[in-house]
């Protein structure tokens, strides 16, 4: 009888389906292609040097890193509670976390808006305290988790349902208290995903564009990210577009990265 592990991958499949399945791998990839044939190697340097680049770009990094810290501090106990609750209670609370995935962003946008807008109440309680959030860098943060935050959660607990809870159980058995185990059993086993679930996130937040541009708005130095720069580049306002394509480069290699490390830390990745 024949090993089923050494089956050549992908025998059993019709031939048919590769012609499908190669257009559907040129659809993807050969855009890509059209942008990086556009960039002006000569100028390169100077264009993601220009001052109005160096902005945002800086602000992307700046915004995208505090976000992922946010998304870090809020997201894990998120996973955890997600993870260690009842089947019911976990399913809903994954669902109301995938919302934002699924949700256009520009709808994120002007949820943040209804909520923290003047005209609203947390709107109202901040202004008494002399906070406006809207159209502010703090708005290009805020958008930034509301968007990130998902990745984060569901890579770190898909990881920690994979790890499950028996040697959780173990430590106390041993005598460790609660925090003990988290620190020292829990959140190691779940470095795999948190890990990714950082990348990711970070990736996601410096690529965000709908919710910022509603939310926080489009001003140079202080709201402008890279993809609002992209944006009103080729709508003939802000940077030129010999910058745009060359911001749109820099975040194409930004998310390249951004999978190539994910896939190196996957527990039992191929490699």
């Amino acid at each position: 009888m024949t090993d089923p592990s050494h089956r050549p991958a992908g025998g059993t499949l019709p031939s048919v389906l590769v012609v499908p399945a190669l257009l559907g791998l040129a659809l993807l990839v050969v855009p890509l292609g059209a942008l990086v044939g556009r960039v002006e190697w000569s100028t390169l340097w100077a264009d993601v040097a220009a001052p109005a680049s160096v902005d945002a770009l800086v602000l992307s990094l700046v915004t995208g890193l505090i976000a992922t810290a946010v998304c870090t501090v809020l997201g894990v106990p998120l996973a955890l509670v997600i993870a260690r609750a009842r089947p019911r209670l976990a399913g809903v609370l994954r669902v109301l976390v995938t919302v934002p995935l699924v949700l256009p962003p520009m709808v994120g946008g002007v949820a943040l808006l209804f909520l923290f807008g003047r005209s609203s109440p947390v709107g109202e309680a901040l202004a008494l305290w002399g906070i406006s959030l809207p159209f502010t860098t703090a708005a290009v943060v805020l958008a930034q988790v509301f968007v990130a935050l998902p990745f984060l959660v569901l890579a770190v607990e898909g990881s920690l349902r994979t790890a499950g809870v028996e040697y959780e159980h173990t430590a106390a058995t041993l005598g460790a208290g609660r925090w003990r185990t988290l620190w020292r059993v829990t959140l190691p086993l779940a470095a795999p995903g948190l890990l990714a679930g950082v990348i990711l996130c970070f990736a996601r937040a410096i690529g965000e564009f709908g919710a910022t541009a509603l939310f926080a708005g489009n001003s140079p130095g202080q709201t402008q990210t890279m993809p609002l720069a992209i944006y009103t580049a080729f709508n003939g306002a802000g940077v030129g577009q010999g910058t745009a394509v060359a911001l749109s480069l820099l975040l194409l290699v930004t998310s390249l990265v951004v999978l190539l490390l994910v896939r190196g830390w996957r527990q039992g990745a191929p490699r």
